[in-house]
């Protein structure tokens, strides 16, 4: 380690940490590719095993089980891929409702209840063949 106003590097010039700040979303996203690449690198052997071992040992059981591994490997490898580290304690939520949204919302339509209410006050013609205007 370098004595002096050099301090924040190390002996090959790389800057060291000093804070506890989230590495960077480049260097995050950087380590899940790997991560993918890594898990979905060995979907092809698998299947080169599975033709090899049945050719080997002419039993379709050890190849039916390296094939079963093999199946879920994309489904774990995007899983992986997709996830983020976890949040800290104090990093701050960002969703706050004021208001609860109902399950099923719906609009309210005053055009349309005026035009009925009117129609039934008038007591002209059919309020429902008014609706097909």
């Amino acid at each position: 380690m370098k004595h002096g106003p050099e301090l924040s590097f190390d002996d090959d010039g790389k800057p060291i940490l000093i804070t506890q700040a989230a590495p960077s979303y480049e260097v995050q996203h950087r380590e899940r590719v790997r991560k993918y690449l890594a898990l979905m690198f060995w979907r092809i052997p698998a299947l080169i095993a599975a033709a090899v071992a049945y050719g080997i040992w002419e039993n379709g059981l050890i190849s039916l089980a390296i094939l079963v591994v093999s199946i879920p490997l994309p489904w774990i490898a995007v899983l992986v891929a997709n996830d983020r580290p976890p949040r800290r304690a104090e990093e701050p939520r960002r969703y706050e409702s004021a208001r609860r949204i109902p399950l099923f919302p719906t609009a309210e339509r005053p055009a349309l209840e005026y035009r009925a209410q009117s129609a039934r006050q008038s007591g002209e013609g059919d309020p429902q063949r008014d609706f097909a205007d």
